[in-house]
């Protein structure tokens, strides 16, 4: 994937992932479930391909990422306001929400530019750009579900 399309698709993963939060969504299985595992997968074929070539280093700074940005997910979903509406779960974002969507953007960004500037010729940091999305997005849902489940919360059903 070039460089330019795996921005764009991960410009317009966070506008809708984003939008939906400050704007308030309801929430299915399907909607928790299905971004993260897309994303998760293209991350895994994209880092198949460069895994072979990496460093020690930079696969030790890829997981510092990972577990970094697996905790800026988990802290954004316990910062979503969750209610019981008619049609079921209901979600929106708040201020810290916000924050932690700003922090968790630069963060992103920085260790892109560290991860070039440590290894210019490795294609590790360049193929990882889905791969650390989808881990973001799947703890944040992971903890939205776990907290519905226990303010027993039903999810909202998709209409067919």
């Amino acid at each position: 994937m070039s460089a330019v399309i795996g921005i764009l698709v991960g410009l317009l993963v966070l506008v809708r992932v984003i939008g939906g939060q400050v704007t308030g969504s309801l929430v299915t299985q399907k909607s928790l479930f299905v971004m993260p595992v897309v994303l998760l997968v293209i991350g895994v074929v994209s880092l198949s391909s460069a895994f072979g070539g990496a460093s020690t280093g930079e696969l030790a700074f890829l997981a510092m990422d990972c577990v970094v940005l697996i905790g800026l997910g988990l802290a954004r979903g316990a910062s979503i306001r969750l209610t019981r509406t008619a049609e079921g779960l209901y979600q929106k974002g708040t201020a810290a929400t916000l924050c932690l969507w700003v922090l968790t953007i630069a963060l992103r960004v920085g260790t892109a530019f560290a991860s070039v500037a440590l290894w210019p010729h490795g294609t590790l940091s360049r193929a990882t750009l889905a791969l650390t999305v989808g881990l973001t997005i799947a703890a944040q849902n992971a903890m939205i579900y776990r907290r519905s489940l226990s303010l027993h919360i039903p999810f909202t059903v998709e209409q067919v």
